[in-house]
């Protein structure tokens, strides 16, 4: 079974760090479990292959243009002949996988022409994204790569109900749309991970897990854990990640005077996330109040995964992943006050937080590994 793989984005580094990178990696090993001989065409590669990706063939694809913005946009387009030769000369295949890109067709159009399926993830709006938050030139450019994208692929996995509504506004992605949320590889979490930040004797460790940026809330976790930690001093605030909000919390926590309270640990290798997670007593993922709230958060999968009490904002898909009281707790999105209360419920209650845990690992078990995510790809593909 031959399966091109295709990510022409280069704000996707493959082998890299990002949430996405790690979603790119474990769906390519969970093909590679079911056998498939893989191809990799990747405009961004970010290091060399982790473990377990070794035989993966790799295809580079030109790397992103340099310049003014409506001249990146126009290279980004031009880069579709390319990509369709490098196709024409690695094929045939019997399935082409593409994470959806923002100037990338060239994928589907191959896949279309050779009678061959062709799936398109779709994570984000990304021209939405584009135009508000990094700009974007040639709008009705962009458009006519996403139509014409979305008519030739044979299907297109959104990973939230919020995007696949997305994707019902064009045309041609309308009843081709199967939601497919992220998921998790359970073997790399559980009971058996020892931790490598343990706290200090009977401290009860809130813990959170991302990049440091303003829509995932992290700040609203500080005024809570203060909150907490004025109740109760032997507790510990466990950040994993870095960005750009780092230093503002930082400023924040030591004028509360919680610098000693709180451990950031930096960006760190996915591999180092299960011993941290096994360090904590609950997490959280404590997004604010966001008028679009389309995410399918990798963070809150490893979380249960884990076997970990979570503590969720009350948003999106999110919403229907955790069931309140029986697989987590949910609170109001972007209000410290709830949140801090149920972080004071689960730390007076251990049976609570035992019985949260291991039903949020048995969810995780049934419904969301990443097996059961390519498992959807191949039924859809007709593939064995």
């Amino acid at each position: 079974m031959q399966i091109a793989f295709i990510s022409a984005d280069p704000g996707v580094p493959i082998f890299g760090r990002k949430g996405c990178s790690i979603h790119a990696q474990e769906v390519l090993r969970a093909m590679l479990k079911r056998g498939a001989q893989l191809h990799l065409f990747a405009t961004s590669l970010g290091g060399e292959a982790p473990a377990g990706l070794e035989a993966v063939h790799l295809h580079a694809l030109p790397p992103a243009p340099k310049g003014e913005l409506a001249a990146r946009e126009q290279l980004s387009l031009a880069a579709n002949a390319e990509l369709r030769a490098v196709l024409e000369r690695a094929g045939p295949f019997d399935l082409i996988y593409e994470r959806y890109s923002l100037w990338s067709f060239a994928g589907m159009d191959y896949a279309r022409g050779a009678g061959t399926p062709g799936l398109l993830e779709v994570n984000a709006p990304l021209i939405e994204e584009q135009a508000e938050h990094r700009g974007l030139v040639d709008r009705a450019g962009a458009e006519g790569v996403a139509e014409k994208a979305f008519s030739n692929a044979s299907a297109l996995l959104a990973v939230s109900d919020e995007v696949g509504a997305y994707l019902e506004r064009f045309e041609a992605a309308r009843g081709k749309v199967c939601v497919s949320p992220n998921g998790v590889n359970p073997d790399r979490f559980g009971p058996g991970v020892k931790p490598s930040l343990p706290g200090q004797r009977g401290a009860f460790t809130v813990g959170f897990v991302g990049t440091l940026k303003p829509w995932h809330g992290v700040e609203i976790l500080v005024e809570s854990f203060a909150r907490l930690h004025e109740r109760d001093s032997n507790t510990r605030l466990l950040i994993v990640g870095d960005g750009p909000q780092r230093e503002p919390l930082q400023v924040d926590l030591a004028a509360r005077n919680l610098q000693d309270s709180v451990c950031f640990t930096g960006a760190v290798a996915a591999d180092e996330v299960p011993a941290l997670l096994a360090s904590m007593d609950v997490a959280v993922a404590p997004y604010p109040k966001l008028s679009q709230f389309y995410f399918s958060p990798l963070k809150v999968y490893e979380y249960m995964a884990a076997g970990l009490p979570v503590v969720v904002s009350r948003l999106g898909q999110l919403a229907k992943l955790i069931q309140h009281d029986a697989n987590g707790l949910l609170t109001a999105p972007g209000d410290p006050a709830e949140l801090a209360m149920a972080l004071e419920r689960l730390k007076s209650d251990s049976g609570l937080r035992v019985r949260l845990g291991t039903a949020a690992r048995s969810t995780v078990l049934r419904d969301h590994t990443w097996d059961v995510a390519v498992q959807r790809i191949f039924d859809l593909a007709g593939l064995i």
